[in-house]
């Protein structure tokens, strides 16, 4: 008898020791240096201002040649000037350069971004870290360009685009007139730190985990945002939780110390299986703060998005063996939450 508890014992505890072994391997940070991934951001917006000096027949030939698909889409879509087929294409370019407003924004985008060596090597590790993970993924090439204020990024065949025009620092001169568009709540994370986290989730989001549209339930996105944020912690395990997901530091905080009540009230609303969007939204989208839950309106946004982020986390945690790619390919949302056992309590509590 004596034995066989003596066994049960060493089992049991070499059981933990190698779920807490796997659990810090999960956390500590792969070395992906020897990957063989170099990102150079090519400037698209000094190319395209050459149109503004050189004649547009062959300067237009050259850009076509250079930057493929990203040219058309970028006038067409981006800037929207109508097709390059159109009698009007030539003096709709013209019209683009002749304004005050082109040189103005010229001048701060080049001031902000005359070179892009930190955005290189940020993009670098982050890819270096997808490849790690995704060995079979074909990359992007990664243009930067300025739109007037019209695309913060875009994603096409082939390439992501970063529009520097939305990341020249919170208190950039020209976003206090935008404000109907891009609030302050918004406007405050335009700032070159957020780049490359935006660059790897609009990847996630549009390119390699679409959302299954299917998947309506407020359960099914909070999860879906969670797995999203879960993949932005393991391609960028240096930035802060705050600029993954958007938030402030207080608003962070806020969520710690009240996780209990927010897990609460999604389950004393019955949210988690309502479909209507109209009802959930508020828990899925950008604002200022949460309607109905904290004091003076502090709570942070997005609940329902960073609520799904920790059930995630938890999942992963109590489930070391589960890759990556595992993790991201799983479309279970019930169970994710069943093997979380998510029960959280208020910090404060």
């Amino acid at each position: 008898m004596m034995s066989y508890s003596c066994k049960t014992t060493l089992i049991y505890i070499s059981f933990f020791v190698c779920l807490v072994f796997a659990a810090c391997n999960r956390n500590k940070k792969v070395d992906v240096s020897n990957i063989p991934v170099d990102v150079k951001v090519e400037r698209f917006d000094k190319d395209f201002d050459q149109l503004r000096t050189k004649p547009l027949t062959p300067q237009i030939a050259a850009l076509q040649n250079k930057y493929g698909t990203f040219y058309q889409d970028f006038i067409e879509r981006v800037i929207k000037i109508g097709s390059t087929a159109d009698t009007n294409y030539y003096k709709n370019l013209h019209d683009v350069f002749a304004g005050k407003a082109y040189t103005d924004l010229k001048h701060d985008v080049d001031a902000a971004y005359p070179n892009t060596d930190k955005l290189d090597a940020e993009l670098t590790d982050a890819f270096r870290r997808i490849k790690y993970y995704y060995p079979q993924k074909q990359l992007p090439k990664v243009y930067a360009y300025f739109s007037g204020f019209q695309a913060q990024t875009t994603i096409g065949d082939g390439y992501f685009g970063i529009g520097l025009d939305l990341f020249l620092g919170a208190n950039s001169r020209f976003y206090p007139a935008l404000v109907e568009s891009f609030p302050r709540y918004i406007s405050r994370r335009f700032t070159p730190d957020n780049i490359t986290p935006r660059v790897v989730e609009g990847m996630a989001r549009e390119d390699m985990f679409p959302e299954n549209e299917q998947d309506n339930s407020l359960l099914a996105k909070m999860v879906y945002n969670g797995k999203i944020l879960y993949f932005m912690d393991q391609i960028l395990p240096d930035v802060a939780d705050s600029t993954k997901i958007g938030y402030t530091a207080k608003q962070l905080k806020w969520c710690e110390d009240f996780k209990g009540n927010i897990w609460g009230f999604f389950l004393e609303e019955n949210l988690l299986y309502e479909t209507d969007f109209q009802k959930i939204q508020k828990y899925l989208n950008e604002a200022p703060f949460t309607p109905g839950l904290g004091d003076d309106n502090e709570s942070a946004p997005k609940l329902g998005v960073w609520t799904g982020w920790q059930i995630v986390k938890q999942y992963m945690e109590k489930h070391p063996n589960v890759t990556l790619p595992q993790l991201m390919a799983d479309r279970d949302a019930q169970k994710i939450l069943n093997e979380a056992k998510y029960r959280p309590k208020n910090i404060k509590d």
